[in-house]
């Protein structure tokens, strides 16, 4: 795991090796076991790395790493956990291979297959390989977009990138103006949804996707994956056996590590099923981190406890008092890279595991989005199917859905007026139930920093979803909207800011297609039967216990030392009744427009 970033395509001369130790120099926290630089022979591109040493911890590990021929250099962030199979693929076809490293099998894949190594790879990845000879650079993603990257196309033709926004922004390589329509979308969703940013000409490549620049221009934009859901019923007589086959079977691989693994460990079903999974596997000697908090309706520590007992773990607890979250709380704010109304519970746990020594831990993150974990997969057909009704009758739902959203005395009033002026379909309903603010009131927000965004009607979920079936189609946008656009990015940047990996076996792309192939009335049943079907070692307390969720008492904590900064907060706000996350949402970006 590690930290990457580029310039591609500037004229030499132009200060390139200075601004590409800027870039690095933002970059240090995510890799601080090592650092490289590289520029071409002729100047036109640079490439730098920093690195967090997980496999193959020695000197050839380093990067950006060139090929033997000398053609093709990459930078690369991740992990590539089928790298040994592919290795021994490529060994069998005459490969003799100088290091033990994944990196070292991406340059020899890109070097038979180019674009189409992509769907070899079983990982979290973001890559850029430049070749020397063609004068071009090769961007990619992985599959669920678990690593992210960030890219700008300058005025001049150059094109830059790196894993972290802000690593951009600092170095002085992205316009420092707003982007109205990202704005409006954070306000209504609570995080920035891709391929936008908040920054003007800055953009994320998009999860599965790849690029190529050559010759001063994007040449070419390609998904190579998406989510597939299957009509069919392949698994429906053994779905719980072939459900724990293959859960296994990523658990397995995202354990691949040169340095020891831990695990997250709350008193939710997710992270408790990789324990479990991780022992049947003949993992020994496992390490688990969970957080206590000062409320007992959110505390799950107990549980988590007692679930570390059960399967023989070296458990490490963290109590977070007022005092300690209030200790953290500006670090926190200074090592988001977007803003988002998450992360910080992410952002405690692996500040915790780090100072434990850890540099590798597992989390349970996807496991709802997967198998049915959310109240959305109830709520959003309900709101839904009240749409189409509504709408079956002409005029109807919009005059309700503009009274509404203009007058309705609560923010999930005002939510659903803003569904109802949209065409009936899931979409529409699941941005009601997942929403902070409504599209009037994000609206509003936003023109207050970029007038524009007054008039913008912008639709940042236009794609159309690939899923037929209901219940496929919430796994679907919970995947490929809550989990992508904010879980993963404030995963990714929380962990890092502390030099740790994090992985996540249930956002496992063979995992998925082989889950995928389940009807969803089995799947998606209530209370995650189905994976507690395919782990029946989960015990009957954490199996029976509400969900609560990994959350903190954000609330109660907003209420103290910095209750005047919220109440400043809430007085700005045109809408009544606001809620704490609205409040927070908004305490959220202004404080990163002050880092600008």
């Amino acid at each position: 795991m590690c930290g990457i970033a580029g310039i591609i395509g500037e004229r030499p001369g132009q200060a390139l090796e200075e601004r590409l130790n800027a870039l690095n120099g933002h970059l240090r926290h995510r890799g601080p076991d090592d650092a490289g630089l590289w520029i071409s022979p002729e100047g036109q591109a640079g490439l730098v790395h920093t690195r967090l040493s997980i496999l193959d911890l020695s000197a050839s590990g380093h990067q950006p790493m060139t090929s033997p021929d000398g053609r093709l250099v990459i930078t690369f962030n991740g992990e590539i956990f089928n790298f040994r199979e592919l290795r021994e693929e490529l060994e069998r076809e005459g490969v003799v291979f100088r290091s033990h490293s994944d990196t070292e099998v991406l340059l020899h894949l890109y070097q038979r297959h180019g674009a189409a190594m992509l769907p070899k790879l079983r990982g979290m990845f973001a890559f850029c390989i430049w070749d020397e000879c063609e004068r071009s650079a090769f961007l990619a993603r992985d599959p669920l977009g678990i690593k992210p990257l960030y890219h700008s196309s300058r005025a001049d033709g150059s094109l830059v990138f790196a894993s972290e926004l802000k690593a951009l922004r600092c170095a002085g390589l992205v316009s420092s103006g707003i982007d109205p329509a990202a704005l409006t979308a954070y306000f209504e969703t609570g995080s920035v949804p891709e391929p936008l940013t908040l920054l003007q000409g800055a953009r994320c490549l998009e999860a599965g996707h790849w690029l190529r620049w050559q010759g001063g221009k994007i040449e070419k934009t390609c998904c190579y994956w998406k989510p597939r859901f299957e009509a069919g019923t392949a698994l429906a007589d053994d779905a719980s056996g072939a459900v724990r086959d293959a859960l296994l079977d990523s658990v397995r691989h995202h354990f691949v590590s040169d340095v020891p693994v831990g695990i997250f460990l709350s008193g939710g079903i997710d992270s408790t099923a990789l324990v479990a999974l991780a022992r049947e596997t003949g993992v020994r000697d496992l390490e688990t981190f969970s957080i206590g908090v000062d409320d007992a309706r959110l505390d799950e520590s107990s549980v988590a406890k007692a679930t570390a007992g059960i399967f023989g773990t070296r458990h490490h607890e963290f109590r977070l008092d007022d005092e300690a979250a209030e200790a953290a709380f500006s670090e926190f704010l200074q090592c988001g890279d977007q803003p988002s109304i998450d992360g910080f519970n992410t952002f405690i746990v692996s500040r915790f595991a780090r100072q434990r020594g850890v540099k590798v831990v597992l989390s349970g993150l996807g496991g709802d989005e997967l198998f049915g974990g959310y109240p959305s997969f109830v709520q959003v057909p309900r709101l839904a199917r009240l749409n189409r009704m509504l709408h079956a009758v002409p005029g109807l739902a919009p005059f309700i859905g503009s009274q509404m959203e203009h007058r309705g005395t609560s923010p999930r009033a005002r939510r659903l007026g803003g569904m109802l002026l949209r065409p009936p379909g899931m979409v529409g309903a699941y941005r009601a139930f997942r929403s902070v603010f409504s599209p009037r009131i994000a609206r509003l927000l936003a023109a207050r920093i970029a007038p524009e965004a007054a008039a913008m009607r912008a639709d940042f979920d236009a794609c159309p979803l690939e899923a037929h079936n209901e219940l496929d189609q919430v796994s679907e946008l919970e995947i490929t909207r809550y989990m992508r656009n904010q879980l993963l990015k404030d995963s990714d940047v929380m962990s890092m800011a502390h030099g740790l990996e994090l992985r996540v076996p249930f956002v496992d792309s063979h995992l998925f297609e082989k889950a995928a192939r389940i009807p969803a009335s089995q799947r998606l049943r209530p209370g995650k039967k189905m994976l507690l079907e395919a782990v029946p070692e989960i015990p009957a307390q954490v199996a029976a216990a509400p969900k609560r969720g990994f959350v903190f008492p954000f609330e109660k904590w907003l209420q103290g030392s910095r209750g005047g900064e919220f109440t400043r907060v809430t007085a700005s706000l045109p809408a009544r009744n606001p809620t704490w996350y609205q409040r927070w949402c908004v305490f959220v970006l202004e404080r990163w427009l002050e880092q600008g």
